[in-house]
């Protein structure tokens, strides 16, 4: 696939590029530090995919997208999570916040290769099953479906399932991008759920089906709201 870069920041595009250089399904065509470069250039080469931050100069990206009738796929790189409701109502495939790692771009990488041959459903969804915690000195096998919830606690995190718990030393970001996100949500600045849980919502909080309740944080109530209900 063919893709662009629009990143001001010398440093982002370094990353992206090295990223870029490190999947083999993508080519990179060229780099620009603001939309309107990149604009003429997509007159006369047709592209598959642009990777596309928020803040530029002249013009911003989301006021870039508004120009396009015919985009290519748009995967967005942005330090701001603000615009992530709104970035969709242009049907871009991913946001990724900075910093992003490179299995995180994967991800996003695959929803484009997802979206392109139309696959339904996608392949986070059938593929992966299961995770692997570090207890200890030990990997313990996890089952997906029995994770009901995720809790930050300072610099680790605990994954609750059905009679159980484990503590995990990644932080909750980590497990936001790892688990598939038709099932997993964040709901709040501490907690990740499973959506299969939840038995009801009211106000600002999700109780779900162990008699587990939690809070439903400001910031999160929209997308949510919008997502699942």
């Amino acid at each position: 696939m063919k893709c662009i870069i629009i990143e001001d920041q010398l440093p982002a595009q370094r990353i992206l590029k090295k990223y870029i250089e490190d999947t083999g399904s993508l080519v990179l065509i060229g780099t620009f530090t603001d939309a309107l470069e990149a604009m003429e250039m997509m007159k006369s080469t047709k592209i598959d995919v642009i990777f596309l931050d928020i803040h530029l100069p002249k013009i911003s990206g989301i006021d870039f997208l508004k120009t396009l009738s015919n985009p290519p796929q748009v995967i967005l790189t942005t330090a701001f999570s603000e615009y992530a409701l709104e970035s969709y109502e242009f049907d871009v495939v991913d946001y990724l916040l900075k910093p992003f790692s490179f299995q995180r771009f994967i991800k996003a990488i695959s929803k484009v290769e997802n979206k392109q041959q139309n696959l339904i459903p996608s392949v986070e969804t059938t593929e992966m099953n299961e995770v692997y915690v570090k207890v200890g000195y030990d990997l313990v096998r996890i089952l997906i479906d029995d994770i009901a919830y995720i809790v930050s606690d300072a610099d680790y995190t605990e994954l609750h399932l059905q009679n159980k718990k484990h503590v995990s030393s990644e932080r909750l970001r980590y497990w936001e991008e790892l688990l598939p996100s038709k099932k997993f949500m964040r709901v709040h600045k501490s907690y990740i759920i499973n959506t299969t849980e939840i038995e009801r919502v009211s106000g600002n909080q999700i109780y779900l089906i162990n008699q587990k309740t939690i809070p439903l944080g400001r910031a999160y109530k929209n997308n949510f709201m919008k997502k699942f209900l």
